[in-house]
């Protein structure tokens, strides 16, 4: 029985390392983020207010005005609200993007933070955190610090 269960958890290792390590993609970058999003995890200062049930893009109704490799702009189906994401840069770690937006209503502020989005659950969706990390090409513009908060990976 013993050697039984050796060679199973044998057999298994291999498959348990490749889903430690996620693997990004090197090319369109943008329009994964944009598919992969879990847009309950950026502010709703910039991303769609919370509904039950729903979390990428594609739940909420946007449509995609503007992809590139790096790039991509997002708008919600009466243009309520306009969503520009900038792929900042790429690695092992996680993808760092620059999001901008303006909230749902109309009279509410620009809005930019850069976030760390990382693969961190078996739903294959990217969550995403305010870093503490800056560029330069995004610098921190309005919105109130409350709505995200600082963790292990980014945040801070």
């Amino acid at each position: 029985m013993k050697v039984m269960s050796g060679v199973f958890l044998l057999m298994c290792m291999p498959l348990a390392a490749a889903n430690s390590d996620k693997a990004y993609p090197k090319e369109k970058i943008a329009e994964f983020v944009v598919e992969k999003l879990d847009v309950t995890s950026i502010p709703s200062a910039i991303g769609p207010k919370q509904v039950r049930g729903k979390k990428t893009f594609g739940d909420y109704g946007y449509a995609t005005l503007k992809l590139d490799d790096k790039e991509a702009i997002v708008e919600t189906q009466q243009g309520h609200s306009q969503i520009t994401i900038s792929v900042l840069e790429e690695n092992k770690s996680g993808i760092y993007v620059c999001l901008s937006g303006r909230g749902q209503k109309q009279s509410s502020s620009q809005v930019q933070r850069v976030f760390l989005l990382k693969m961190k659950n078996g739903d294959g969706l990217l969550k995403g955190r305010e870093s503490w990390k800056e560029f330069d090409s995004c610098p921190v513009i309005g919105g109130a610090d409350n709505d995200s908060a600082g963790d292990a990976y980014g945040g801070g």
